[in-house]
């Protein structure tokens, strides 16, 4: 690689910023301008571990099959390795895809928010922050609601876990964040509860003899990993965690490949190319609490919150 002198650099027009990758190195910082992990390609590769495939995610992301395809080639060229591999009719992430999901993730929730801080205003907005768990079963009736009494509002969305939703709610950079209950201390509305179901891949086969259950869950701290850890404990069961992911995403690619089982909250049937298992004890419903921030539209919030006890006071749908 060229290295430029600090006369090149000096010498270096303003009005030509490529002018100072094509230098080579600037302070020490070594520019590599083919291993480039941009945004889209990232929202592709979120979108294919979510939905467990490329066709869902093409679905989901309003784009061909054959674009996120390519954009999950780009990211594979930048760093060199397979992140994807096929799975019967489906596809999963290979060790490298997976390491790359969680950063992903990181990535691009960091340039959204800072987006919403710099972007010009579309008008009034209204965030909601929802943990991933019964996301599709409690958002889509207070988007629906909110359309009718606050049509003025724009509604966006934030997924993350309970920790950093409540972060995002002190930063006021979420309005309205639904989490966990008993994974954080911070004071809120308890909203209702969403069932916790085992699963497994519909090939899958229970351990012989006295071989300890393989779980799949969401890396510590996650109250619904304490939680089947638990009940598999008090009833004698042995388990040990094969697998961890830093969402819910990961959590079900795993368990759609047949590595073993997860609990999982759920509102309606379970996920595509899961079963529910009934061999294993029943475990005792996850509460979700809302918390707003202050300075949030109260309206919206109240629309929100009637909305939430009015969805989960029901249960499970199936």
């Amino acid at each position: 690689m060229v290295e430029a002198s600090n006369d090149d650099l000096e010498s270096a027009s303003i009005t030509d910023p490529y002018q100072w990758a094509r230098a080579g190195r600037c302070s020490g910082i070594e520019v590599e301008m083919s291993r480039v992990l941009d945004i889209v390609p990232l929202r592709s590769l979120i979108a294919v571990a979510d939905a467990g495939g490329f066709h869902r995610a093409a679905a989901d992301l309003q784009l061909s099959q054959s674009a996120v395809s390519q954009h999950i080639r780009r990211l594979e060229k930048a760093l060199g390795r397979p992140l994807v591999e096929p799975d019967g009719r489906r596809a999963r992430l290979t060790k490298a895809g997976v390491a790359l999901l969680s950063e992903a993730r990181r990535i691009v929730a960091a340039h959204d928010e800072a987006l919403e801080r710099l972007g010009p205003a579309e008008g009034p907005e209204f965030i909601i922050g929802s943990t991933d768990h019964g996301a599709d079963h409690i958002l889509p009736p207070i988007v629906t609601e909110l359309g009718v009494t606050s049509p003025a509002l724009n509604v966006k969305f934030r997924f993350d876990r309970t920790t950093p939703l409540n972060e995002a709610v002190d930063r006021g950079s979420v309005d309205l964040a639904v989490f966990i209950t008993e994974a954080s201390a911070r004071p809120g509305t308890l909203v209702g509860s969403l069932p916790l179901v085992w699963c497994a891949a519909s090939s899958w086969t229970p351990p012989a003899g006295d071989a300890p259950w393989p779980l799949l869950a969401i890396e510590a701290p996650c109250a619904i990993r304490g939680r089947a850890l638990a009940v598999l404990d008090q009833h004698g069961i042995p388990a040990t965690v094969v697998g961890e992911a830093a969402a819910l995403g990961g959590v079900l690619n795993a368990t759609r490949a047949g590595l073993g089982i997860s609990l999982l909250a759920l509102a309606g049937p379970p996920p595509e190319g899961l079963v529910e298992v009934r061999d294993l004890p029943p475990a005792r419903s996850i509460s979700l609490t809302a918390r707003a921030r202050d300075g949030a539209d109260q309206q919206a919030v109240r629309v929100a919150l009637r909305v939430l006890h009015a969805t989960l006071g029901t249960g499970r749908t199936d």
